[in-house]
């Protein structure tokens, strides 16, 4: 692969929603088994509609920074960054690379970029939050190769 990272452009809506539809499906299937059926399905009623719009949203509404990744033209991940308002934090809100280029250096590659396009802007803390779900453990290692340490968390749900 020859990758190249590049600012998004409308054009790259469709594919960037619907690889990210893709990358997540095996994400949100880890949730629904470590979580239980009736957990996930009052937390996650529909999370095609959510991640479709949360990532529609992070591209054009112009909060985040926005770059895709293209493999011989072909829109093959995608990274939203957001910056605090004083400009010393930075976060990767989004990240989601096509299946098909998984274990292929496309997120390593992103998160990089994200990564240095922060320092450059004068960021001195960085952020990437991640499940700590089977499903999420291909992003653990990939923030975890780029130098970002993580802090455990647990967040517990109850259906009632």
């Amino acid at each position: 692969m020859r990758i190249q990272v590049r600012p998004f452009e409308a054009r790259d809506l469709d594919p960037v929603v619907g690889l990210s539809l893709r990358a997540w499906a095996p994400v949100y299937a880890s949730f629904a088994e470590v979580m239980g059926p009736e957990v996930f399905g009052r937390q996650y009623p529909d999370w095609r509609t959510s991640q479709r719009s949360d990532v529609e949203a992070a591209c054009t509404e112009g909060k985040a920074h926005v770059w895709v990744a293209e493999d011989g033209g072909k829109v093959v991940g995608f990274v939203a960054v957001v910056l605090e308002p004083d400009g010393t934090a930075g976060a990767v809100e989004l990240l989601a690379v096509d299946p098909h280029c998984q274990g292929r250096a496309v997120g390593t590659t992103l998160t990089e970029f994200a990564t240095t396009w922060m320092k450059e802007a004068g960021v001195t803390l960085a952020s990437i939050w991640t499940g700590g779900d089977p499903g999420h453990a291909p992003a653990r290692r990939t923030y975890e190769k780029a130098g970002y340490t993580a802090l455990p968390l647990v967040r517990y749900y109850k259906a009632l």
